[in-house]
């Protein structure tokens, strides 16, 4: 695979008129590479693959089909807003595969985070291949790929968009915004007019919560990942940080510790919290939450998660430690 490099004299794009300079050159070059074909783009609602579903919906309007898979690994509510927004709201011709039983007994007793990847980004392509065996025309696969994905690809972890593609693929790519920073990425998704609160989505990783289910993925502490994920939003948008801090989310471990619970012997797990910031995703510091708002978050999730017994808080900024766990 060809190393891809940014090139030193590449001006960070901070501006609209410098987003929309952008967005016409990328426009010229994916009407170039694509002609009268059709693409097919992963959609998962978050701000990279947006952008590239709008500048490929500029670009050549309704030769693109844009596919949202409901892994089984998604946040709560996540795919139904999806289809809210992209379905309803943009009009996007929108294909909704449900598959959660097939990624969910692929992944059954593996703990391994690069082999959870591969299999992860491997079943993402065959089901990419199945739906565009049902369309005519399907030459091409949009991803959201950017830049630091391809840093940390190199020597660091397998990136979902990055290295996990089997070697018979048959589709060409179009990563139209592969040598952007995620800052770079939300200017020209507002030069784009997607709205605010699409391009200032909490980031969320190809492989969705496998990457946060710690260790091998069993149904009911996903269950209860995605319970106190939901609960730490919940929390986060109420006392006005949800615009404030970059990431945000809950990590779950496999192992279980002891508590007490109504006077009685409580194993559970653990929910990790992380929050941090960032500009471009390549460093992060950690985010002081205020100590009360952390009693209210332990409170909710130990009283309305079952499964869980204790509420932990992360404190590694980037580097040492990368946003996400695996």
């Amino acid at each position: 695979m060809e190393k891809i490099v940014r090139p030193e004299t590449m001006e960070r794009i901070t501006t609209k008129v410098l987003a929309d300079a952008f967005i016409e050159e990328q426009i010229k070059e994916i009407r170039a590479q694509v002609g009268d074909k059709k693409v097919l783009l992963a959609l998962s609602g978050g701000v990279d693959s947006s952008v590239v579903a709008a500048l490929l919906i500029k670009a050549i309007g309704k030769q693109l089909t844009c596919v949202h898979v409901n892994h089984g690994l998604m946040r709560k509510g996540e795919s139904e807003q999806v289809i809210e927004v992209f379905g309803k709201e943009l009009d996007a011709n929108l294909v909704y595969v449900d598959a959660t039983d097939r990624f969910l007994d692929l992944l059954a007793g593996v703990s391994e985070p690069e082999k959870k990847r591969k299999i992860i980004g491997g079943e993402f392509i065959k089901v990419f291949d199945e739906e565009a065996s049902k369309l005519e025309g399907i030459r091409f696969l949009a991803q959201g790929t950017i830049y630091p994905d391809i840093l940390e690809s190199d020597g660091v972890k397998a990136h979902h968009n990055v290295g996990g593609l089997p070697e018979d693929m048959q589709f060409e790519l179009v990563e139209p915004v592969k040598l952007l920073f995620k800052d770079e990425v939300r200017v020209v998704g507002e030069a784009l007019g997607l709205p605010h609160d699409m391009v200032y989505r909490q980031p969320f990783p190809g492989p969705g919560l496998g990457v946060r289910c710690l260790g091998a993925i069993t149904r009911d502490r996903l269950h209860a990942l995605r319970e106190a994920d939901a609960i730490l939003r919940d929390e986060f948008d109420k006392n006005g940080l949800a615009g404030k801090v970059w990431q945000y989310f809950i990590a779950v471990p496999e192992f279980k510790s002891v508590g007490v619970k109504d006077g009685k012997r409580y194993e559970g797990w653990t929910a990790i919290i992380r929050a941090v910031n960032t500009t471009d995703a390549m460093t992060a510091t950690i985010e002081e939450i205020p100590y009360p708002l952390l009693h209210t978050i332990c409170d909710r999730i130990t009283h309305e998660v079952e499964g869980i017994n204790r509420v932990f808080m992360d404190i590694t900024p980037k580097p040492i430690g990368t946003i996400e766990f695996e």
